[in-house]
């Protein structure tokens, strides 16, 4: 298959009906495109095939006719110029050994899925390029930045940024995406978009519990600005651009993730906040909250670079040893005093 160069012919498969998969796929069958869109469950393509609707997932928005639902991956997968992948990162690496000899040559793989796996602690650009061969970089990208789903399907005005390390599929994914309601800005750092948008799930959760144990502004906006810093800190460790950091992908999304309602790592937060337990919380949740495992990963992760993230490793030891998140928020106050600005 040859690479398409206009957009209007372009054939497009969206893989995950969740509620960002979701209004990615209508946002781009309400353009002109013809959308085929994998689903996992059943039910849910019953239900979006007899009442244009997913009910489960993003209720409320009617969902266009130029929407195909299917449980068949491999149907959605074949014959298409791009793919995006919208489904939670635990399931990226599965998905993509299923799709890795199907895939047309020329196809460009759009991540929108946010999160860094436990065991390899690979982006999801790197789980992608770990179990397809030959994936090259002009056939890669990622969507980032502040979006909360139910908001754009019901065409708020929203800013997100598309990084791929080569400028003609950043381009071309750009232009794909782009609606009067849905701004998408080019970029070409790939690692710490993915970073940016993968951590601010943890320091989301640890926004949750500062709102959940009651605390005022001030707390608030100490936890956002300090979060960042070890973003920032993390991402230099790994080769990004520190100017990713007070963009889109960085500020934008983190912003965005700790003071929004609609933030599923927020809430989880909030409830620990609140004194419920972690199994709980998940048990009454349709939806994956990211940050729950991302916290391991960046916790790992962090130690194994010798990279200093104090708020996420309390966020890991209130998750995974039940630490009380009263204490946590003293052990953070009370750590030795320092310069506000790292060496670099």
């Amino acid at each position: 298959m040859e690479t398409v160069t206009h957009t209007e012919n372009i054939r497009i498969g969206v893989i995950g009906a969740g509620s960002w998969g979701t209004a990615l796929a209508n946002l781009l069958a309400t353009k002109g495109f013809t959308i085929d869109l994998w689903v996992y469950e059943p039910e849910v393509r019953r239900q979006i095939l007899e009442t244009r609707e997913n009910a489960i997932f993003l209720p409320g928005i009617q969902l266009s006719e130029n929407l195909r639902p299917s449980n068949d991956l491999l149907e959605v997968i074949r014959g298409k110029n791009m793919l995006l992948v919208v489904t939670p990162s635990h399931f990226v690496r599965d998905l993509a050994g299923q799709m890795a000899d199907h895939l047309d040559a020329n196809t460009i793989l759009v991540s929108a899925s946010k999160g860094i796996e436990n065991t390899t602690h690979l982006t999801m650009s790197g789980v992608l390029k770990d179990v397809i061969p030959g994936l090259s970089d002009n056939r890669l990208a990622i969507l980032s930045g502040p979006s909360f789903a139910k908001e754009v399907a019901n065409h708020v005005p929203t800013a997100v940024t598309v990084a791929s390390r080569d400028g003609v599929a950043a381009d071309l994914v750009q232009h794909v995406m782009a609606t009067p309601f849905f701004r998408v800005y080019a970029h070409d750092d790939i690692i710490g978009v993915e970073l940016g948008g993968a951590v601010k799930n943890v320091i989301a959760i640890a926004a949750g519990v500062i709102d959940g144990l009651g605390l005022g502004l001030n707390t608030r906006a100490a936890l956002i600005t300090r979060g960042l810093a070890e973003i920032r800190r993390l991402g230099l460790t790994l080769g990004a651009n520190p100017r990713t950091f007070t963009g889109l992908g960085g500020m934008g999304d983190l912003l965005l993730t700790c003071t929004g309602d609609l933030s599923r790592n927020h809430t989880v937060g909030k409830k620990l906040g609140e004194g419920r337990k972690l199994k709980e919380i998940l048990e009454g949740m349709t939806m994956v909250a990211e940050g729950v495992r991302t916290s391991k990963s960046v916790y790992n992760l962090s130690r194994k670079l010798g990279v200093d993230m104090p708020i996420s490793h309390e966020v890991y030891y209130i998750l995974y040893e039940d630490r009380e998140p009263a204490i946590a928020l003293r052990r953070l106050m009370m750590r030795d005093l320092k310069q506000e600005l790292d060496a670099v």
